[in-house]
């Protein structure tokens, strides 16, 4: 099956949402060339950041989500624990309306924080597929292929003498009756395949290579060809796949950093364990796709990965100031009115609920008192170090020691008198 670079998508959803964020890199791509800068890796950049604006209520919804899970799991396994090895149909109907009742308690649902993600997937989709096709969405992109593609298929045998170039990108079921198709493949060339077409076609030499040196002028970004995959060879495009598993990493490190801590007889170990994993599995994979895939994306990948950071600082701080029992009565209230519409009385917050607040907050201060305890060991071992090195003896020789002892006894007597 051969691979559709540039034509558009029309896959239900996905397709509409593409063409839609298609009119943002379109534009995106339009201001920059007003100031003479006709650079698609500046417009990815660009677009990445319109992209994560736009998605980062949604971003901070989720964490939220996560902030109020915390307190609100025990309640959870509790129930889960009390209808453990009940597998008949009353048993499963009433765990699930107390399971439902505890998430209305704290004014959230079973799919609070899945929702988020079901919202993000089909944009992210939509994301991959403009990135993937940038002169599918962005029209002075594509005109400069037209200028190539019009001449070419005019040309007598063209069909026969693209073929080659088709059968090495796999592409040999396209038809190249179609110019988006013969675009598609334009796209993909390295130099010596653009050099290998003037060859075969003499008489388009200048206008083949007019309009390869705009293409490459814009696909060029810091000495990296967007189209071309960097591979494992040593190139200027092997930094993007290297700093897209770096950022991937540091991203998710500060995302973690601000998940509340469980107290240690939580015990969600398997789940813990699995994310753990999966944490440390993302960056390699981003770093793979990155060698595998047109650079385009990777600098994609990279801008989204560095936008990521500098939210999550900005979330960290914001949730660090922020009261997790607060934030569960206002999520409360906000339930309660919709509650008050529908005739139902007001949910209150267990006294469960504000003794895992308060665990939460107690394990945090642990963490930081432990961390201040080490410090101030490290530095009494310095102290005490430096003390009995002080002296022309080297340090760690037999003199040095002989000091040491010397010393010891020195202050031994002192403390006597």
């Amino acid at each position: 099956m051969y691979h559709i670079i540039l034509t558009q998508s029309s896959t239900f959803l996905i397709g509409d949402i593409a063409k839609l964020l298609g009119i943002i890199m379109n534009w995106l791509f339009e201001f920059t060339s007003s100031f003479g800068i006709e650079n698609i890796g500046l417009s990815i950049i660009l677009f990445t950041l319109v992209v994560k604006t736009i998605m980062f209520p949604m971003t901070i919804k989720q964490q939220k989500f996560s902030k109020i899970s915390a307190v609100m799991n025990p309640e959870i396994r509790a129930i889960q624990e009390k209808y453990k090895g009940k597998s008949d149909q009353e048993s499963m109907m009433r765990m699930q309306e107390e399971t439902k009742a505890v998430y209305a308690k704290y004014g959230t649902s079973p799919t609070g924080g899945c929702l988020q993600l079901l919202i993000q997937l089909p944009i992210l989709y939509a994301l991959f597929r403009v990135i993937n096709n940038i002169p599918a969405y962005v029209a002075s992109v594509k005109a400069v292929f037209m200028n190539i593609v019009t001449p070419l298929m005019a040309t007598g045998g063209f069909v026969e003498k693209i073929t080659p170039f088709a059968e090495a990108h796999a592409m040999t079921k396209a038809d190249f009756t179609q110019a988006n198709y013969v675009i598609d493949l334009l796209y993909k060339f390295t130099d010596e395949e653009w050099m290998e077409l003037i060859g075969k076609f003499p008489d388009l030499t200048a206008v083949i290579t007019e309009n390869m040196e705009r293409i490459n002028h814009m696909n060029n970004f810091l000495g990296i060809n967007l189209a071309e995959s960097p591979g494992f060879a040593l190139t200027p495009a092997l930094l993007i796949p290297i700093l897209s598993g770096v950022t991937q990493w540091l991203s998710t490190k500060l995302m973690t950093a601000n998940q509340p801590m469980m107290n240690s007889g939580d015990e969600e170990n398997t789940m813990a364990s699995s994310m753990k994993m999966m944490n440390n599995l993302m960056p390699l994979m981003s770093a793979f796709f990155c060698i595998t895939m047109p650079a385009g994306l990777g600098i994609y990948w990279v801008a989204t990965s560095v936008f990521m950071i500098i939210q999550q600082l900005i979330l960290n701080m914001y949730f660090n100031r922020m009261d997790i029992e607060e934030l569960i009565m206002k999520n409360l209230e906000k339930a309660n009115k919709k509650r008050a519409k529908k005739g139902l009385p007001p949910q209150k917050v267990s006294n469960v609920a504000k003794q895992t607040v308060r665990n939460i907050e107690n394990a945090e201060q642990i963490k930081e008192e432990q961390k201040k305890r080490i410090e101030q060991t490290k530095n009494q071992i310095k102290e005490s170090t430096e003390y009995y090195n002080k002296g022309v003896a080297k340090p760690g020789s037999l003199a040095a020691k002989a000091n040491m002892v010397q010393q010891y006894n020195e202050r031994t007597e002192k403390k006597k008198k």
